[in-house]
């Protein structure tokens, strides 16, 4: 008698366990697919340049962004123009550039001269950032459906 209760107690144990793995992967596939239905990668033609992070290029500390990101080489950062922002690509947002292999963030704004502009950031290396000059080139950033607008 011992072991047919013992028997139903184990049953019931990974009854129990195979139903909350069940709901648990049910409830991360479920949160997985609705993502990606609420993204859109949008294509933007923009002029881009590069800026590095140097004292003598800027006012005030030369590491620390508009949004009060540090940036540090080797990062994959870049400034928007303010007209972008209003499109949607806002601060952390995911970039892919033409002609780069990584994914970049936005971590910094330009001033309100600019318009449809990226500058991508090159560190402390200014003949990387002279080299690179001034390009059109697409960019695609991802746009979240529930920020628009009615």
């Amino acid at each position: 008698m011992c072991d047919k209760k013992n028997f139903f107690l184990n049953l019931n144990q990974y009854l129990y366990r195979a139903i909350v793995l069940l709901i648990l992967w049910t409830l991360a596939y479920s949160c997985k697919s609705k993502k990606e239905e609420d993204v859109d990668w949008i294509t933007v033609c923009v002029t881009a340049t590069a800026y590095n992070s140097l004292g003598y290029q800027t006012e005030g500390q030369p590491n620390i962004t508009a949004w009060g990101d540090t940036l540090k080489p080797g990062m994959n950062a870049i400034a928007v123009s303010r007209d972008l922002i209003e499109l949607g690509l806002d601060h952390n947002s995911k970039v892919k550039i033409e002609g780069f292999d990584s994914i970049f963030l936005v971590k910094d704004k330009m001033h309100y001269r600019w318009r449809n502009k990226i500058d991508i950031y090159m560190g402390e290396n200014v003949e990387k950032a002279r080299k690179f000059g001034r390009k059109k080139l697409n960019i695609s950033y991802i746009f979240h459906k529930d920020s628009i607008s009615n």
